[in-house]
């Protein structure tokens, strides 16, 4: 896992060792069943694994399953697939919010009992009137005060599914007039009539996750409960539960600013959206930033956590170029990847010096960066294919790859000199029919003309066909969390995110490849075998980009 540096939550944690807070530190990842991970999920669970690792501790994995509406097991499945995945071990212990549901109405009751809990009649839209503002305390209900024995026959009823969904909810009894809103006798237990994907219809009343969270913490003996940002303004009301329960052993929580990327969206609802409406190929389509949609595209658990850790630690929200993460998985695969070579737009070449019936093989390094990958044999024959951008017949300037009566260098083979362009009858040109200098299988030409292209190329009678996928950017708003007045963010879906190039002509050793396979298509960029589709390849990245490191 990529490196874990010094930031203000190890200065906490530092600070709570020295003061005696835990002898062991514990930490977890508590997503909700409700969607696939994303790659904000993976700075959630790199800090957390990362910070048990740093101290000698462990890190659980534990689903908020306490909202039965839209939980499903196929979430349940695939978040754990995505977590080992990026090589966070749970060896604290895979545990279940709704595992807990006993003890929190247990704890539900004991706040009764000491006239901190009641039950609350009050609609949805009559609690957030009565809430107050920013600015304005908030009122009391008119149930506020109902004596302790109601209140337990109440929930005790609630429970028993006495109630309409929504009509009732049981409240803590903190203060009114706090001037943080999350502290103004906030819900606690809600009527929800619906089957729990582990429960089954055992129950039809919910914990919220506020008060859920902090008691299921501690069961669990975490020391520190690290969240996003937006659950600092929850922490009074995390540590009144923890407080009121009078647990033993007491959890802290602690925030850290989100993950937020340039060009694409975090919100399970947007996603799930363009799932659900056939905007993109399902939630492990190559262009979403879930997790398994970065997997089937090509990137690598080391590329993500080593984008996680350069994006880094702190309380302050900010907007990350996507472009770091192209860096982090280009250099890996820079380092990494086979060199293959792949005709996207194939162009015939006919070699007419060269026998038809031979065909022999060139030896060809599989990573020039790399020289422990050793070389492969590639197959030559009289026919070729090319890529057609790499011809013009009418070459603009500079141009140094094949025109008529131009040479170039067929890479790690012959030179070959265009001697006649073939074209259809509505002039498209179908083939070069071409010479190539024998003598120069292993260097230069004999007489010491300079030749200064080089392109790439198959064997016609060799290649494997194939499709290649390429992607960009989902959106072409680079803030996405900011769109303007007036617009959805789905106006901004880029058009071109995706383009497929059918019937490619690939080198025959690519034949082999298997899912998740990546190599470098040499000039071209960085591409994977597709999970999905046969014989599809999907590219990770291009070759370069004017994205520079910070600093």
């Amino acid at each position: 896992m990529a490196e874990y540096n010094a930031n203000f939550i190890t200065e906490i944690i530092d600070q709570d060792i020295a003061n005696g807070f835990a002898d062991r530190i514990h930490t977890r990842f508590p997503p909700e069943p409700n969607g696939y991970l994303h790659i904000g999920s993976a700075k959630a669970i790199f800090i957390n694994y990362s910070t048990a690792k740093k101290y000698g501790g462990l890190f659980n994995l534990r689903y908020d399953d306490t909202n039965p509406v839209k939980e499903d097991t196929e979430y349940v499945e695939s978040i754990e697939e995505d977590l080992r995945w990026l090589g966070a071990i749970p060896d604290g212990g895979i545990f279940y919010g709704s595992d807990y549901f006993d003890q929190c109405y247990e704890y539900a009751i004991k706040l009764i009992q000491d006239g901190k809990a009641y039950v609350c009649d009050l609609t949805a839209d009559e609690m957030r009137e009565y809430r107050g503002t920013l600015t304005q305390p908030g009122k009391e209900s008119p149930y506020r005060n109902r004596s302790i024995e109601e209140n337990l026959d109440l929930f005790q009823r609630m429970k028993n599914g006495e109630f309409p969904d929504g009509s009732k909810t049981l409240r803590a009894k903190i203060d009114m007039a706090s001037p943080n809103i999350n502290m103004r006798d906030p819900a606690i237990y809600r009527i929800v009539r619906a089957h729990h994907h582990r429960q089954g219809d055992k129950w039809c009343i919910y914990p919220l996750y506020d008060y859920a969270h902090p008691i299921q913490d501690a069961i669990e003996g975490i020391t520190h409960s690290l969240c996003s940002i937006e659950f600092e303004n929850h922490r009074p009301l995390y540590d009144w539960v923890v407080n009121n329960i009078d647990f033993e052993k007491k959890p802290k929580q602690r925030e850290f600013a989100r993950l937020n990327i340039t060009n694409t969206v975090m919100s399970k609802r947007y996603l799930r959206e363009l799932v659900e409406t056939g905007r993109v190929d399902g939630w492990d389509d190559p262009r979403m930033p879930t997790l398994c949609g970065l997997r089937r595209r090509g990137y690598t658990p080391s590329s993500i956590l080593e984008f996680v850790s350069r994006a880094g630690v702190a309380k302050a929200n900010s907007l990350v170029d996507i472009k770091l993460l192209e860096y982090c998985i280009r250099e890996e695969l820079n380092a990494s990847a086979p060199r293959r070579m792949a005709v996207t737009e194939p162009l015939k070449v006919t070699i007419i010096n060269y026998p038809a019936d031979e065909t022999e093989y060139f030896e060809v390094s599989n990573n020039p960066v790399d020289p422990e990958a050793g070389t492969r044999q590639v197959a030559f024959t009289r026919e070729l294919f090319i890529e057609k951008s790499d011809f013009a017949e009418v070459p603009p300037p500079k141009f140094q790859r094949l025109k008529p009566g131009g040479e170039v260098r067929l890479m790690g083979a012959y030179l070959v000199k265009c001697e006649e362009v073939v074209k259809d009858a509505e002039g498209n040109v179908v083939e070069l029919r071409c010479t190539a200098d024998l003598e120069t299988r292993n260097g230069s030409p004999a007489d010491g003309r300079k030749v200064r292209g080089t392109i790439h190329w198959v064997s016609a009678a060799h290649a494997v066909d194939a499709d290649i996928m390429l992607y960009e950017n989902l959106f072409s708003l680079v803030d996405v969390n900011a769109v303007p007045e007036g617009t959805n963010y789905l106006d901004y879906l880029n058009p071109n995110s995706l383009t497929a190039l059918k019937h490619c002509k690939l080198e025959a050793s690519l034949a082999d490849a298997k899912t998740g396979d990546r190599f470098q298509f040499v000039r071209m960029g960085y591409f994977c075998k597709d999970s999905r589709h046969e014989n599809t390849f999907n590219r990770v990245v291009t070759l370069k980009d004017s994205f520079k490191l910070p600093g």
